[in-house]
């Protein structure tokens, strides 16, 4: 822009006003990109936080299945005496059922974690959105 001669205040031209639109267009566009850069920083360590419930609740999964299925198992047929010894099948099935019920539900934490829709940046999408509007009511 040019300074007006009489006041010394700058003329806004049309070359003057192009430059500051597109000098602040840039700006805002390298703005919104660390935005969206930060907001995917703190969604991907919030997946990570997922990935790492489900890899412990599968991990507890199997580590219990192992434990418990053995030590129950052996429990539970000496607390049911002779029908234990004529059915042997009935202790494993109700130990595992449980142990796979505690899994069951880590595995869902975990899995809730990692949804999709917790992975969408939304603070640099409404602020996109509402910039592109300021800038179509400006370009009217």
């Amino acid at each position: 822009m040019q300074p007006d001669e009489a006041t010394g205040k700058k003329d806004p031209s049309l070359a003057g006003l192009i430059t500051d639109f597109t000098r602040e267009l840039s700006k805002l566009v390298r703005q919104e990109g660390q935005l969206m850069k930060a907001e995917l920083s703190e969604e991907v360590s919030e997946a990570g936080a997922g990935v790492g419930s489900l890899t412990v609740g599968g991990a507890v999964l199997f580590a219990a299945f192992l434990i418990l299925l053995l030590a129950a198992v052996a429990a539970l047929n000496d607390a049911m005496g002779t029908f234990a010894v004529e059915n042997p099948w009935v202790s494993p099935l109700i130990v595992g059922s449980i142990v796979a019920i505690i899994g069951a539900v880590l595995l869902q934490k975990g899995r809730s974690n990692l949804r999709a829709k917790n992975l969408v940046p939304k603070k640099s999408g409404e602020s996109l959105r509402r910039n592109s509007e300021v800038l179509r009511e400006h370009l009217k």
